[in-house]
């Protein structure tokens, strides 16, 4: 087939039964396993709707065919304490016929070139293949830990002084509390009605939701789970506190005549097994969101470096073989916690992809690492300059669209 047949367009709801058809096939899920989840015949033709109504969705076309679709949903993410508005990659597909003609490396750069004209200078992304999305420029920016925690193992001796209740899931302090966590959490997304409606779309009716109150009665905490065959699973624990944090490990231990063990995931990028008593627990990590800095002149206008640190003024030399705008020398100030792109000469010189750029300024490793992996260029003086400049937090990602 010959590739001046394809044309790409932006989709709309009269795509939707294509849209679904090359999402289901994809991905392999059937009508019967979304029926097993509680969906019904109506609301499986009109699943995706939200995302075709409220993303950017672009589609390739052979003829009258959908052959590819890469969609681009806006959410807002903390990065550093700054509201960031960014997209978040989802639907990205092709049929198998139609692979290895370069559409989907013309699909995303026309995506992400639209997200430079709207203003969002940051997107993420799970991959399917780290390896192919690295060679389009992103990189890794946060991990997924499991854990399996035995009953016996719980924290047993913890007394805080507040209390936990069960609510509903359209509880209002369940909603309250994670908009607090993330403006707290660096990495963390801001939840819309889309994110919480997909967020809810596949759990269980027997999944619950228990809120840690302090004795003043102020929600700081809260954990979503289902005990299932003698086996508490904890899908979310977020705390905008120590006490809240116990305060939830004393309600799960108030279980232990339930269940024989508990299994988690957390975002937080930090083991729990150091702070059990019994830290001789399993505990698995792997790679989770993959990131991408879209604009470098958009992105560092916002960005927040360490108002503590020494402030300096370097020369970023990016090479970003899919956006032409990020390929060249980029004059960096950091000066009192916050960055411009500056005309001044510079005191240090960096070289490095944008993948490397984007997981140095969200944190997920330092430049002293990569540069010792070779994936940094410059003098030992200025890696240890920038890291001086830089925070370094592990952010926090756990939705998913």
């Amino acid at each position: 087939m010959s590739k001046n047949n394809f044309i790409i367009r932006v989709l709309t709801k009269d795509d939707a039964e294509q849209y679904n058809a090359l999402l289901r096939y994809s991905f392999q899920v059937t009508e019967q396993e979304l029926a097993e989840t509680g969906w019904k015949d109506d609301e499986i033709k009109q699943s995706k709707f939200p995302v075709l109504e409220r993303a950017d969705v672009l589609g390739c076309f052979n003829k009258d065919e959908l052959v590819a679709q890469f969609a681009v949903y806006p959410l807002d993410m903390n990065i550093y304490g700054e509201r960031y508005q960014v997209g978040f990659i989802t639907s990205v597909c092709t049929y198998p016929e139609y692979t290895g003609q370069g559409i989907m490396k013309k699909l995303m750069k026309k995506s992400l070139t639209r997200m430079k004209e709207s203003n969002k200078s940051f997107a993420l992304l799970y991959p399917y293949s780290i390896p192919l999305y690295r060679r389009l420029g992103w990189e890794i920016i946060s991990n997924k830990m499991t854990y399996v925690i035995k009953d016996t193992q719980v924290p047993q001796k913890i007394k805080e002084p507040g209390y936990v209740r069960r609510v509903e899931w359209n509880d209002h302090d369940f909603k309250e509390l994670h908009g607090m966590f993330a403006a707290k959490m660096h990495g963390c997304l801001y939840r819309n009605k889309l994110a919480w409606e997909e967020y809810f779309r596949w759990d269980e009716d027997d999944t619950m939701v228990a809120i840690y109150y302090t004795a003043q009665g102020v929600p700081s905490g809260y954990m979503v789970y289902l005990i299932s065959s003698d086996v508490m699973h904890i899908k979310e624990m977020i705390y905008l506190n120590r006490e809240a944090q116990l305060g939830l490990w004393e309600y799960i231990h108030k279980h232990d005549s339930m269940i024989d063990e508990v299994r988690g995931n957390n975002y937080y990028s930090e083991p729990i097994a150091f702070e059990l008593d019994d830290s001789d627990i399993k505990e698995t990590i792997r790679p989770y969101a993959m990131g991408r800095i879209i604009d470098i002149k958009q992105f560092v206008e916002q960005y927040q470096s360490d108002p503590d640190g020494p402030g300096g003024i370097f020369e970023f030399e990016i090479t970003d073989e899919l956006l032409p705008w990020n390929n060249g020398n980029f004059i960096i100030e950091f000066i009192d916690g916050k960055s411009n792109i500056s005309q001044k000469k510079p005191e240090y010189h960096l070289k490095m992809s944008i993948g490397t750029l984007t997981t140095l300024m969200m944190g997920y490793k330092n430049a002293e690492y990569l540069f010792n992996m070779g994936k940094i260029e410059g003098d030992v003086e200025g890696v240890g300059k920038i890291d001086d400049v830089l925070l370094h937090e592990i952010p926090y990602v756990s939705d998913y669209i």
